[in-house]
């Protein structure tokens, strides 16, 4: 598991209140630069190798200003090409918001997909997901 604290900023908060929805995808993909640099080490988007392909984020609760939120990311798949990613993010110890995304390994100069290479899987499989039984959050066998 991935982790990355986030302090929201004032200007991410919304006339509600609480930080704004269009936010949320914006810090799952920050959380996930470790997972881009397995893939473009030297982060060149010339050479940059991960393309979306998928992204969804459920909102269960709010999330405020004035208190870090932390994201966790997961890998929940790993195919021949392409990856599956669970992520939650938390505050004060709530699950605020869940999701998945879905990169692919692709060749900007070929235009087509690759296989994962042998040791950014190795690397990936450090950080797989796995199920917990009930409802529970994948976190709690964190803590």
């Amino acid at each position: 598991m991935y982790k990355k604290i986030i302090e929201p900023r004032v200007s991410e908060t919304d006339g509600v209140g609480h930080i704004n929805n269009t936010t949320l995808p914006i810090w799952l993909e920050a959380a996930r630069n470790p997972i881009f640099k397995l893939f473009t080490p030297d982060d060149s988007f010339e050479n940059w190798k991960m393309i979306i392909l998928n992204i969804n984020v459920d909102y269960v609760s709010q999330i405020y200003f004035g208190k870090e939120a932390e994201i966790y990311t997961w890998v929940n798949k790993i195919g021949t090409s392409s990856l599956e990613l669970y992520e939650e993010i938390h505050q004060a110890g709530t699950l605020c918001a869940k999701g998945k995304a879905v990169y692919v390994n692709y060749n900007k100069k070929t235009q087509k997909s690759e296989p994962i290479p042998g040791n950014i899987r190795e690397e990936l499989e450090k950080h797989v997901y796995h199920s917990l039984t009930g409802s529970k959050s994948p976190t709690s066998k964190m803590e």
